[in-house]
């Protein structure tokens, strides 16, 4: 496994904690136990034609079919199909694209699902490519917010964004911020400063991809 293959070692890391815990505990994913969470993984890479819908509402209907229908397997069976991905993910640029943000997000779903947990002190290489890989999604998904957006990470830069008017700052570390601005700001330890009522709206902001 490359050194710098955070895709990978998340996936193992996830893999290890869904088999620790079982089928049924939950996750920070609304409505999804951890059978849910592999079942849905198991999908994003084994049928891929199901993925659009999770972006695209009148295609969800077929997505959650897929989902649950592989959901009735047994679990130990999705866990080593989530754990050996499909071919066409194997080569490590392929994976680094396309799974460090997803493995790193559901690891911390799993993980954060409970009480009691604690963030993680991340190695550099993988907050570098988290920062990289959220710049992007963060700017579309915040580009309407009513506010001038600054978005920071510590030793890793910073990022402006959002509709203009009022500042508001967000700083934490990388992996804080890609939990928050996928949409799960609850469970994401960051730093907000700004007008009240503007700093309550972005808490509670429709932020995932």
């Amino acid at each position: 496994m490359a050194t710098d293959n955070y895709a990978a070692s998340e996936r193992q890391a996830l893999c290890d904690l869904l088999a620790e815990l079982g089928p049924d505990e939950p996750t920070l994913c609304e409505g999804w136990t951890t059978r849910d969470l592999a079942a849905h993984l198991v999908a994003r890479e084994r049928q891929p034609l199901s993925s659009p819908g999770l972006v695209v509402p009148p295609l969800s209907g077929y997505t959650e079919r897929v989902r649950r229908r592989l959901a009735t397997r047994p679990y130990p069976e999705l866990v080593a199909l989530v754990r050996r991905p499909p071919g066409w993910v194997r080569p490590a640029a392929v994976d680094r694209v396309v799974n460090t943000m997803e493995m790193f997000l559901h690891h911390e779903d799993v993980r954060r699902g409970r009480p009691g947990w604690e963030p993680r002190d991340l190695p550099d290489g993988l907050a570098r490519q988290l920062w990289r890989l959220l710049r992007i999604p963060a700017r579309l998904r915040l580009r309407r917010f009513p506010a001038a957006v600054e978005v920071s990470a510590p030793g890793l830069g910073r990022m402006h964004t959002g509709a203009g008017g009022e500042p508001v700052r967000l700083s934490g570390e990388a992996g804080e911020l890609a939990l928050f601005l996928s949409g799960r700001q609850r469970a994401a330890r960051v730093r907000m400063e700004g007008p009240e009522d503007l700093v309550a709206r972005l808490t509670t902001a429709r932020l995932g991809w």
